[in-house]
């Protein structure tokens, strides 16, 4: 036993991105063997995840298809808890700010400037405080990623919320501000403020607490805290799925600007950078560091997994071994969509789910934004799985009764979307693709993922959840996460089903009558430019 705990401690304190070539190999190898010694715990998936030819292959093979794409986390279903409004997600944010210890690592597009936001950045600024107090063990470390752009726009904004924390905690606090490196040039000259968000944007939102992280699609804003509904999930005490998104976050950081305490931004030293350095040797250096955390954890997790079951073995614990397996009943794939650098693991994983959706199976997939794109449309239109597809209703849409060309966009949406159900009318698939419009008085909606449910199946197997949208932004050209989680848990599986009926609750179903309403009626110039415009929003 000795053996094996000595190796499992190696693992964690000395395998580094360098190793992981060479420990794939190996690795591969373990995984094998570990595979003809047991079952999986995802049997469920067999028929969704399998590879097409005959026969099937049995269900690790299935779960190493997945793994080939990202890494692979088994966690107990009972970790993970569906969080439902905006208010929970505020709350749940600081109570665990609050608490953390060594580490609050906290990814999103933007930090809005009002009194919520203000809020959270004083529970910070306690946690910091008290750190420095107790001065018993490390220091607690605060790292944000925010979008450069949009985390600059206007006199009052993210990087003014965050100066004090810079300057009154230096050693501690850093900031990272990811700039697309396809704005650059003349283009960066040209386009002004909030235009020049649609060439690409940092959009992953992540929130971490110690050992404890938050996926979802929401933004570090008031409106996020309140009356916009989105999806957020907390997988408590999963340390190794907390140490990938740190490690993650760390890295986007690391190829991002760095804000400094007097309000400049710099590179860290050896970075290539974003818009004055070259753009293709920015992006590979970029994708090769981010790679690094990508592969080096797929392959320390396979390790652990192998030595966790041969100390479990070699201990002569089978019967505790088979309990350990009863709970951790879920496995957690994260997904990194990163086009700009080269980078597309969710357009893969994305795109294969929506092709083994044969009929047996029901997909619930919704977008605050719907806008598929071209591949994702086709795969939708040619499956057989039945979908049912929600979407923001005009009066949800965030860019309802905007000022300018932007007060446009829900317009533009509708057009889309009257496209969209014209094609699946004219294809004769109005019994197996429905759309749906999500309505809530002075709310607004911006949930976005999908639920995936197997043949004679009442609660999903399988849902996404993070910040992609499914349209042409998210896949090409901004910087997106979301985790895929595969779980046999019955409570979770309810969870899920809850959260699910919850959202389509509040729907009406989309018809040939719905367009001819006169709210939904679209102007000729919004049509003219739709087909144009439709890949930056």
């Amino acid at each position: 036993m000795a053996a094996p705990m000595y190796w499992r401690r190696l693992v964690n304190s000395v395998y580094t991105p360098a190793f992981a070539g060479v420990f794939t190999r190996i690795s591969d190898r373990f995984l094998r063997a570990r595979d003809r010694r047991k079952r999986s715990s995802v049997l469920l998936l067999a028929p969704l995840l399998a590879e097409a030819e005959p026969p099937p292959p049995p269900p690790p093979l299935c779960l190493q298809w997945m793994a080939e794409h990202a890494p692979a986390f088994r966690v107990p279903g009972t970790h993970i808890h569906m969080l439902t409004s905006p208010s929970q997600f505020y709350q749940a944010m600081k109570s665990r700010i609050k608490t953390a210890k060594r580490r609050v690592v906290m990814a999103s597009l933007y930090l809005g400037t009002g009194p919520l936001e203000q809020e959270l950045v004083d529970c910070v600024e306690e946690a910091l405080a008290r750190s420095q107090q107790q001065g018993d063990g490390p220091a607690l470390k605060v790292s944000i990623l925010l979008d450069y752009m949009r985390g600059s726009r206007g006199k009052l904004n993210s990087r003014s919320m965050l100066l004090p924390l810079l300057q009154r905690y230096a050693s501690q606090v850093r900031v990272s501000l990811y700039h697309t490196p396809d704005l650059r040039g003349l283009l960066r000259l040209l386009m002004p403020q909030r235009f020049n968000e649609t060439i690409g944007v940092q959009h992953i939102k992540v929130y971490l607490f110690d050992d404890s992280v938050i996926i979802s699609g929401a933004n570090l804003s008031d409106s996020y805290f309140t009356n916009r509904q989105d999806r957020y999930v907390l997988l408590e005490n999963c340390k190794e799925v907390a140490d990938f998104f740190s490690s993650l976050v760390g890295a986007v950081g690391d190829v991002s600007l760095q804000l400094h305490p007097d309000d400049s931004v710099s590179m860290l030293e050896g970075r290539v950078h974003p818009y004055n350095g070259d753009r293709k040797e920015y992006s590979a250096s970029a994708r090769e560091h981010i790679m690094d955390v990508v592969n080096a954890a797929r392959v320390r997790q396979q390790m652990i997994d192998h030595w966790q079951d041969d100390e479990e073995e070699q201990a002569g614990r089978e019967e505790e071994e088979e309990e350990k397996q009863d709970t951790r009943d879920t496995w957690v794939f994260p997904l990194v969509q990163m086009k700009p650098l080269g980078i597309h693991m969710d357009e893969q994983v994305t795109q294969r789910l929506l092709t083994k959706g044969g009929p047996d199976a029901t997909v619930f997939l919704t977008s605050g934004y719907f806008n598929l794109t071209r591949a994702y449309m086709k795969l939708v239109l040619g499956a057989g799985a039945d979908y049912r597809i929600l979407t923001a209703s005009p009066e949800v849409n965030g860019f309802y009764g905007a000022k300018g060309v932007a007060g446009a966009i829900p317009a533009a949406y509708v057009h889309i979307a009257r496209q969209f159900y014209s094609k699946v009318c004219q294809l004769g698939q109005q019994e197996r693709v429905h759309l749906y419009e999500y309505h809530r008085p002075q709310w607004t909606f911006h949930a976005k993922g999908l639920w995936f449910y197997l043949r004679g199946q009442d609660l999903p197997c399988l849902t996404l959840i993070g910040s992609p949208n499914f349209g042409h932004r998210s896949v090409h050209r901004d910087l997106e996460a979301q985790i895929a989680i595969v779980t046999e848990n019955q409570e979770l599986q309810a969870q899920l089903q809850e959260e699910q009926e919850t959202l389509y609750q509040r729907s009406t179903e989309v018809s040939s009558s719905t367009f001819e309403r006169p709210d939904r009626y679209v102007k000729l110039w919004v049509k003219l430019v739709t087909p144009v415009i439709k890949n930056f929003f």
